[in-house]
């Protein structure tokens, strides 16, 4: 049993080392990407819906409360408790992370607002599909 156990795992192993190796070969080969066909445009108004609400949830998360995770006022609150009990590193890192939710938290409605502009240019160009 033991010795199938280990062969198992050799082999196991030594196909995992197999895809590694491989898995490099085809970008390291010289061989351009292909260049993209348009813009994207088509593909970008079916995701407008998925991304306004992705938004949406992200702002109603970041604006919580203190007992919501994910806020911009829990993660306060934690940096607070965390330089009451004295961890200057762990405030230190909370601190950072503070300051990117609160950078987040600015710049979502401006993405919000770009996305509404590109809903209205969808919805004017057929999709995206009119778009040359």
């Amino acid at each position: 049993m033991l010795v199938r156990r280990r062969r198992t795992l050799l082999v196991g192993l030594a196909a995992a080392a197999v895809l590694a190796g491989t898995t490099g070969v085809a970008a390291a080969d010289g061989t351009p990407a292909p260049a993209p066909t348009g813009d994207g445009a088509a593909a970008l108004c079916k995701r407008v819906p998925k991304l306004e609400r992705r938004i949406d949830r992200a702002l109603k998360r970041l604006e919580a409360g203190a007992d919501a995770r994910g806020s911009v006022a829990r993660l306060q609150q934690r940096v607070d408790s965390a330089e009451k009990a004295g961890h200057d590193e762990i405030a230190t890192f909370l601190k950072d992370r503070l300051a990117f939710r609160k950078s987040l938290a600015a710049s979502l409605p401006q993405r919000k607002k770009d996305l509404s502009e590109v809903r209205t240019w969808c919805k004017d160009n057929s999709g995206g599909k009119a778009a040359s």
